[in-house]
């Protein structure tokens, strides 16, 4: 890139500096012509140099559109890096993400070319007014009066167009953001019958919109005939004044045709709109991907010395959200092998202190430690083997179900694979799939509960300390939920889990609960004892817990498959 970049500016100094000998050379081959003088000299020199600048301008433009196109998919590559390292933190909706990718990476990615461009076009303009004034001291001084008012124009018109593509820009992604909104949820929108409340929500920002590109394109025509009729005015006051040089015999003809040449060149860095266009569009948007860059990713730790075990520890933990505190100094405490469900209301934050052990969030205070090693020291790739997540709704990548199971592990077998399938109890529908394992997973239907298991099993086939159950069972009945649990606890024995629970008998099945409340949190203890408590019970909702575990009297001895399999004791 750099390459190019540098090629193409010594290109572009090259045809400039053929332009600035131009006309001193035209004027010279003239002169030699009038006075009957010999031409095969000059001629043969100013045919060296059209052929150096035809060579240089016929080289520029393909020169220029690679340095762009390799600029555009290195920037590309860098948001899109970016935005995906900010994760949850990132503060830009999925539209406006796209907006970023699509339009404005392209649009900053050509400004290291326009800006060298434009540079070397403003130096040979100045070096064209130097050679204006070395040729007729008059008619440079005539052409220095009248450039300030031009340029002023042209300044404006860069900051106004550069508004108005900043203004386009975002209106262009907040309709992005609120169609993929309204795709996502297209079943519900025809369910419903408000097709056209939410295509009138999804344009909302169209008449801003059509402003925006109103206004650049007024910006663009009162630049156009303002300088439309001042440049040629400043031409013609430039020739008038060396033409009574000429009449005076203070310059000659050949004189004239270079103060010509030379004043087509001084005036050429405010005559290009298009060149002026597109550094206001590429400065654009360059500012709005600043505003993607502001924003800094997790930065992982350095710690060399890794966890013995899996016991998590929270201190102090307070998270705040538009100012106010999901969290508030939490402390909570999970052994090393234990199932701990995390229980509250609806928007508790339990997905918020979920998402701090692998920090996919990090806390404004305190710190979370795994093993006995706070998180933040760690580094970020081996943090994401000690702890793992699944999620309620998770995206499944990869070309086929084996991928899917196995993103982010390449070389796993197909034995672990099923291995960990079959612990989601996800083995069975896959297997009644036409090509199985292999079967392309966008030709693969697959109902909520079934994406489910197909992303607990990615978790499972992590060997990680910690596994983060997000509500990764919710899709499910409750008897496969069961078999799940089963299944995940002999997979996962003496490993640590945390389940995000909603349902009672989730929250039975585990070892130990941690129920939120406040910010905080308010019990921690096994399900049995907790369920004595009628608030702790209307967490799960007015009739109780929905669930055959819970029906029971806690004090009751269980069977085998209903107690918790880790003894911490």
């Amino acid at each position: 890139m750099r390459l190019r970049l540098v090629a193409l500016a010594v290109l572009l100094a090259v045809r400039i500096s053929v332009g600035i000998a131009l006309p001193a050379l035209l004027a010279t081959a003239v002169g030699a012509v009038l006075d009957g003088t010999g031409v095969r000299g000059p001629a043969a020199l100013l045919a060296v140099v059209l052929a150096v600048g035809g060579l240089c301008e016929a080289a520029a433009g393909p020169l220029a559109a690679s340095a762009g196109a390799t600029a555009t998919h290195r920037l590309r590559m860098l948001t899109i890096r970016h935005l995906l390292s900010l994760g949850p933190r990132s503060p830009h909706a999925v539209g406006d993400a796209v907006t970023q990718v699509v339009q404005s990476a392209p649009m900053a990615a050509g400004l290291p070319a326009r800006a060298a461009e434009s540079a070397i076009s403003l130096l040979g303009s100045v070096a064209a007014l130097a050679a204006l004034w070395w040729t007729n001291w008059q008619a440079g001084l005539a052409f220095t009066l009248a450039m300030p008012l031009t340029v002023l124009i042209a300044q404006r018109f860069m900051k106004e167009a550069g508004r108005a593509q900043e203004n386009y820009l975002g209106a262009q992604s907040r309709i992005a953001d609120a169609l993929v909104a309204a795709l996502t949820g297209v079943r519900t929108i025809r369910a419903a019958g408000t097709l056209a409340t939410e295509t009138d929500r999804v344009l909302e920002p169209l008449p801003e919109l059509s402003a925006a590109g109103r206004a650049m394109w007024r910006t663009e025509r009162d630049v156009v005939w303002r300088l439309g009729l001042l440049l040629p005015l400043t031409d013609v006051l430039v020739l008038a004044v060396a033409g009574l040089a000429v009449a005076d015999g203070r310059l000659s003809a050949a004189g004239l045709l270079a103060v010509s040449g030379y004043l087509a060149l001084a005036s050429g860095m405010v005559d290009q709109i298009d060149v002026l266009l597109g550094i206001a569009q590429a400065r654009a948007g360059a500012r709005r991907l600043d505003a993607v860059f502001r924003h800094e990713p997790p930065v992982g730790g350095t710690a060399g010395t890794m966890p013995a075990d899996g016991a998590v520890r929270l201190r102090g933990v307070t998270v705040r959200r538009a100012g106010e505190p999901v969290l508030d100094q939490l402390d909570l405490d999970l052994p090393a092998g234990a199932a701990v469900a995390l229980v509250g209301r609806t928007g508790a934050g339990k997905s918020v202190l979920a998402g701090l052990l692998g920090r996919l969030t990090d806390p404004d205070e305190g710190e979370i430690s795994v093993g006995g090693v706070p998180v933040r020291d760690l580094p970020l790739d081996r943090l994401r083997t000690l702890v793992v997540h699944a999620f309620e709704r998770p995206e499944l990548y990869g070309r086929t179900v084996h991928e899917a199971i196995s993103f982010g592990r390449p070389g796993v077998s197909r034995e672990d694979v099923v291995r960990a399938a079959r612990a989601a109890q996800a083995d069975r529908f896959v297997r009644r799939l036409p090509g199985g394992y292999d079967t392309p997973l966008d030709e693969t239907p697959m109902s909520g509960g079934e994406r489910q298991r197909l992303g607990l099993a990615r978790a499972l086939i992590r060997p990680a300390l910690v596994h983060v159950l997000d509500d990764a069972t919710s899709g499910l009945d409750t008897a496969t939920e069961a078999e799940v649990s089963r299944s995940v606890t002999e997979l996962l024995a003496g490993r640590t889990r945390l389940v995000v629970a909603h349902r009672a008998a989730t929250a039975a099945r585990c070892d130990l609960v941690a129920w939120l409340d406040g910010g905080r949190i308010r019990a921690f203890g096994p399900h049995g004892r907790l369920w004595a408590d009628p608030e702790y019970r209307a967490v799960f909702g007015p009739a109780g817990a929905p669930g055959p575990l819970t029906d029971r009297d806690p004090t009751k001895k269980r069977t085998k498959e209903e107690r918790c399999r880790v003894d911490h004791r």
